[in-house]
């Protein structure tokens, strides 16, 4: 992603602490958003949710590296279930190494005619 509307420092963003977001005003009357989540996993792309704008957010990714992962999923509810079911898909990855079966057999190749 190269175009970017601005470059916003994070110190020039506003923290909402209902929407548990850091925003800033877009051209199109709504506001660009990031959660501190996104900017601890080193994302620093903050969206606009009514247009399809962007901006890159300048901040220091380790004053966010010490952030709790429930810290935003506690105040929304739902981000439990979402760590629950990312944990299971990992288990089932997990699962499905410990079945995987190499044999030193030569696969044949199969000719099909166009």
């Amino acid at each position: 992603m190269g175009a970017y509307y601005d470059e916003v420092e994070i110190e020039d963003m506003t923290w909402d602490d209902v929407k548990r977001v850091y925003h800033y005003p877009c051209p199109c009357g709504d506001r660009f958003e990031i959660s501190r989540k996104q900017l601890a996993n080193y994302e620093d792309i903050a969206t606009c949710p009514s247009c399809s704008l962007i901006i890159r957010v300048v901040y220091d990714p380790l004053d966010f590296e010490d952030e709790p992962q429930d810290d935003d999923d506690d105040a929304a509810g739902s981000g439990s279930s979402e760590e629950d079911e990312e944990g299971s898909g990992d288990e089932v990855f997990e699962d499905a190494l410990q079945h995987l079966r190499i044999s030193d057999e030569q696969s044949s190749v199969v000719a099909i005619g166009a």
